[in-house]
């Protein structure tokens, strides 16, 4: 039998983030230490949001490397990471897409999964978004157990929500209603949804727009 993978709030993040990077700036992939910490700490399509340490997401990497989910990469002036979360965790990409969402964003319903997986995957429909969820609910024992779970619909709305179990165990019955505005139903969830995207691709146009000012040696636009 499998041991059930669990993980720090702060690993999951870091893991989440290095899975985010992968496939929304590939260009800057994988990340040096600084990147990372950055990642970890955006203000935009995170829940919580954190202000982490060098040192906390440092200690993170290091214990995601001893569990074989991140992996050290060699070559130029600093020293980079990667993840190996799909192969780490045992599932499909698919699954894997959604595992990083829910570690980056909280709770979601399989709408807002969808919506904000556009970046990451193209799911062909909500109904395939819930078919990988209730795969990963139904994981058996000898594989690790179950890696999300269906919470109670929350006062209000009209879908119920997912959470990840990566961290341990969640209180089905304990979910409040997010600041993505679930209560003002699907159409607020979904423009809440598309304002979140905007916001997370302007901060990663501005980390790509810092990255080549600091390799041109010019100085970034506003700071003249």
């Amino acid at each position: 039998m499998t041991t059930p993978l669990l993980l720090s709030p702060v690993e999951a993040r870091v893991l989440a983030t290095l899975m985010e990077k992968a496939r929304t700036v590939p260009d800057s992939y994988p990340l040096t230490l600084n990147s990372l910490l950055l990642g970890c700490n955006q203000k935009t399509s995170r829940e919580p949001l954190m202000e982490l340490s060098e040192s906390e997401v440092s200690s993170a990497v290091d214990s995601l490397r001893e569990a074989g989910l991140v992996h050290e990469t060699s070559g130029g002036r600093a020293v980079k990471f990667t993840h190996n979360a799909q192969r780490g965790i045992g599932v499909p990409e698919q699954s894997a897409v959604l595992l990083g969402l829910l570690m980056l964003r909280g709770p979601q319903t399989a709408a807002e999964l969808r919506l904000n997986a556009e970046r990451w995957y193209r799911f062909a429909d909500t109904s395939s978004v819930e078919a990988f969820l209730d795969e990963l609910q139904e994981r058996s024992e000898e594989k690790g157990g179950p890696l999300v779970i269906k919470l109670d619909r929350a006062p209000g709305a009209r879908e119920q929500r997912w959470a990840h179990l990566l961290c341990g165990p969640v209180d089905a019955s304990a979910a409040v209603i997010s600041r993505s505005g679930a209560a003002a139903g699907p159409a607020g969830a979904e423009l809440q949804a598309r304002v979140t995207q905007l916001e997370a691709e302007v901060a990663d146009l501005r980390a790509t727009v810092q990255k080549l000012c600091a390799e041109l040696g010019m100085s970034q636009p506003g700071q003249e």
